[in-house]
């Protein structure tokens, strides 16, 4: 296929923004609360306020503190606002990532570069999380060079810890557990995790990547959520996005850390390049200042009252949600989720379908295997259409039957397919084969 090249001539400005805006036509409406992932929507005030601030340093870069020390101080309130929320205490220290891949990217560096020094007898690193922790950590794994074991988790979804134990080997460095987890919003056992990491002298990093800016503010309403940060003993490390529950624009997440004298093994430094000292918190080198600037804004905005009152509609939503999906007949809310992310899964129905019908309804809910079912999560936005949706999700449901994958098409096509294939190379080959042809010039 032909590559489009660079237009010979430059076009008005006027026409450039409306082309922009013309080729959105056929997005996702997530203004109208119709998409259950990806957007975060605190609601258009929150919004605007997110979208002048990161304008006001969009080119602005964080390489240098030293020329922007604006950023530099940004940077510093926003990770120890985030560690306050986290339950570390004044040794805790962290850095601003482009997001929680790169969060767990990095804690898994440090840990690795960690265990050089405790652990130097250990020359084929592994590292063990459940089966349902995100995907980033299998990235890491692959990317630096480490052996990723995953284990099962029991009935209620979350990590099975006597399976983490039983998994240990005298390569073992990192024990990992979520708070929430993607697929089905658990807070796994961190406790019993940090016993075992402690015991066993481990690494144990907690993702919280989607949690950890709406677990707070759900405890402080007087939910009860299971321990999982710094206040769990063994707990080396958290990873806590700010573009997720904290509401602002892509890409800006946080890794933390017990102390110093662990983030110490994050950082890179370079001497010899004639260009001067190389040195980077993280894996990029130049950082855009828009992302820091709107997180920075929005927090001060926000507060922790306001944060308080979108969690609450959040979560008032998301329970309202799961009772009325329990009791849709035929479908049910798989397990019982600790805050504002769930899936809906049945015994009877396709899902796939009735996730593609939803969809043709201009709801927009991610498909999910093993089990199969689709994913939810709530922003205080999903207040203002639980019973549009509910209602069409009972008539929905009504309708669908067990039909055969290959009936289908797009994405539920895929996910049905994959969710069927008992090779998994099989299945990771036919997901990249999807990527391919999804990924063209058209």
């Amino acid at each position: 296929m032909a590559q489009i090249t660079l237009p010979p001539k430059g076009s008005p400005r006027r026409d450039v923004l409306a082309a922009l805006r013309s080729l959105k036509k056929d997005d996702a409406d997530w203004h109208e609360g119709r998409m259950f992932g990806l957007i975060y929507d605190a609601g258009r005030e929150v919004e605007e306020v997110a979208i002048e601030a990161a304008s006001i340093f969009m080119i602005e870069n964080a390489l240098s503190p030293m020329a922007f020390p604006s950023l530099l101080k940004m940077e510093t309130e926003v990770v120890s606002m985030v560690i306050s929320l986290s339950g570390g205490d004044d040794d805790a220290v962290g850095s601003v990532t482009s997001g929680g891949t790169e969060s767990i990217l990095m804690t898994v560096k440090a840990a690795r570069d960690w265990a050089r020094d405790v652990k130097p007898e250990i020359k084929n690193p592994e590292m063990i999380a459940p089966v349902t922790a995100h995907p980033a950590w299998n990235k890491a794994a692959h990317y630096l060079g480490l052996k990723m074991v995953n284990t099962p988790v029991t009935d209620d979804l979350k990590a099975d810890v006597k399976a983490m134990e039983d998994a240990i080997t005298e390569n073992t460095i990192l024990l990992g557990g979520t708070a929430v987890t993607y697929p089905h919003g658990m807070v796994d056992p961190i406790e019993e995790i940090g016993k075992t990491a402690q015991n066993r002298n481990l690494w144990m990093h907690v993702d919280a990547c989607l949690g950890g800016l709406i677990l707070p503010f759900i405890e402080k309403l007087g939910y009860e959520i299971p321990p999982y940060d710094f206040r769990v003993p063994g707990v080396k490390s958290i990873s806590a996005d700010i573009h997720k529950y904290a509401f602002t624009p892509k890409g800006i997440s946080t890794v933390l850390y017990r102390n110093k004298d662990l983030r110490q093994y994050q950082f890179y430094s370079f001497a010899d390049w004639p260009g001067g000292i190389y040195a980077t918190p993280c894996i990029a080198g130049g950082r855009p200042g828009g992302p820091l600037a709107s997180a920075w804004a929005v927090m001060h905005f926000l507060g922790e009252e306001g944060f308080l009152k979108l969690a609450q509609t959040a979560k008032e939503a998301a329970d309202k949600l799961m009772k009325g999906i329990n009791e849709t007949p035929m479908v049910h809310v798989l397990g019982q989720p600790d805050a504002t992310v769930f899936a809906i899964g049945s015994k009877e129905l396709n899902i796939f379908e009735l996730g593609a019908r939803m969809n043709e309804l201009g709801w927009h809910m991610d498909f999910q295997h093993l089990p199969p079912s689709l994913h939810m999560t709530i922003s205080p936005i999903h207040a203002s259409i639980v019973d549009l949706f509910l209602e069409d999700l009972k008539k929905t449901a009504s309708t669908v039957s067990k039909i055969d994958p290959e009936d289908m098409s797009g994405e539920a096509a895929m996910y049905a397919m994959i969710g069927t294939m008992p090779d998994r190379e099989k299945a990771r080959e036919f997901a990249l084969q999807y990527l391919n042809d999804l990924y063209r010039i058209k």
